[in-house]
């Protein structure tokens, strides 16, 4: 038995930031080492949009699992890549919210 603390990566839509906070701080209140989205102040351009989106998937390889903060349900098109990415590589998949059915 390890023991590592368990590592989740947090995916969500950046609308959801505040969201995505406050699991990130339960979480590591919890014991748990989080990865989650970087965050900007301004806007980014698309260049710097692809290197975050690439360097997301490399913190989902590094996760134990993934959980997906999507208050209503929601999952926008990056976190359905995220998703499909993560579920083909086998990391186990959690939601906030009700998993949409499609998933």
């Amino acid at each position: 038995m390890s023991d590592r603390p368990e590592i989740v990566c947090i995916c969500g839509s950046t609308r959801f930031m505040d969201e995505m906070r406050a699991v990130n701080r339960d979480l590591t209140f919890a014991g748990v080492i989080v990865v989650a989205p970087g965050e900007a102040e301004e806007m980014i351009t698309d260049k710097q949009k692809t290197v975050l989106d690439t360097l997301h998937l490399r913190k989902i390889d590094l996760a134990d699992r993934v959980l997906v903060v999507n208050p209503g349900g929601y999952i926008g098109e990056s976190t359905s890549r995220e998703i499909d990415y993560a579920h083909v590589i086998g990391k186990p998949i959690a939601f906030t919210d009700a998993a949409p059915a499609a998933m």
